[in-house]
């Protein structure tokens, strides 16, 4: 059996644990996350990395190990190479990534893999969530951002609608975990931290602002999603698990739009970009 890791590589984490490519899911014996520093120097940031990947990997014989990694953009992932130049890891801009950890893991480049993060979600939901053996399927993470993939049957491709033209902004300000915020706020004149806080709030606000939430979320869908015509939906991220309360509305939505579009709600979450980095490298190899 080919050894596996997934890894997801966070703005203050590295996750990561090998993958049964049989039963397309995580070894939860080896399961790891770690604080990184992101805004630290390079050299510590590679530190934190491999000592967490030769945690997991000990065990694993180095010339059969694969290894794919899920990261945030921008980045050159055929490469290996960080362009980002801002923010988090920005002493990472213009490194080798891939190059740097071949050479301190003692494997060869080729049996490294990257894919975007958000295309990772989709990648581990195609692999070994709710959408095994589907093609065309839109997936959406809603969370403290908003992400967007799409998967034509070969791969799954970041489509980066977060800031695309909504309303009196862009999407992400209607559809992320601050609209619950600012939207309480504005109604009560009282502070939320997220979306489970509204659970312990009374029915009728919470019922308005779901209301909102769902009318705003069935908006995006006809007007950037149903043009890619998906047969299927995915949705994952914190705001996902709220689905029961803006289900409802968001179907009539969708109906009263002639939208007929099959949703699903993750059913490994966190796992999701674990499986999908590693799923990923190895469709990679098998190509």
């Amino acid at each position: 059996m080919q050894n596996i890791i997934g890894i997801d590589i966070g703005g203050s984490h590295i996750t990561l644990a090998q993958v049964d490519p049989v039963k397309r899911g995580i070894v939860a014996s080896t399961y790891l996350r770690q604080h990184v520093d992101s805004f630290g120097p390079r050299e510590n940031i590679f530190s934190s990395w491999v000592a967490a990947i030769e945690k997991v990997t000990e065990d694993l014989i180095r010339k059969d190990l694969l290894i794919g990694i899920a990261m945030p953009g921008p980045f050159d992932y055929e490469n290996g190479i960080s362009l980002m130049q801002q923010g988090k890891f920005i002493d990472l801009y213009q490194v080798h990534i891939k190059e740097q950890l071949a050479e301190r893991l003692s494997v060869s480049k080729g049996q490294i893999h990257f894919v975007n993060d958000a295309g990772a979600f989709l990648e581990g939901e195609v692999f070994g969530g709710c959408v095994q053996n589907e093609t065309r399927v839109f997936g959406i993470t809603l969370g403290t951002g908003l992400g967007t993939a799409f998967y034509d049957g070969i791969a799954a491709t970041d489509e980066d609608l977060w800031d695309s033209p909504f309303r009196a902004s862009i999407c992400e300000d209607y559809l992320a975990t601050r609209w619950f915020v600012q939207q309480y706020e504005k109604l009560t004149g009282e502070q939320i931290s997220g979306t489970k806080d509204l659970l312990d709030k009374p029915e009728a606000i919470q019922t308005q602002i779901f209301d909102d939430y769902a009318d705003a979320f069935a908006e995006f869908i006809i007007r950037y999603v149903s043009h890619y015509q998906p047969k299927v939906l995915v949705i994952g991220g914190n705001i996902a698990r709220m689905y029961p309360y803006f289900e409802e509305r968001l179907h009539r939505n969708l109906a009263e739009n002639k939208t007929d579009l099959p949703i699903r709600i993750s059913a490994i979450f966190e796992d999701a970009a674990i499986l999908g980095a590693a799923g990923y490298a190895l469709k990679k190899t098998t190509q």
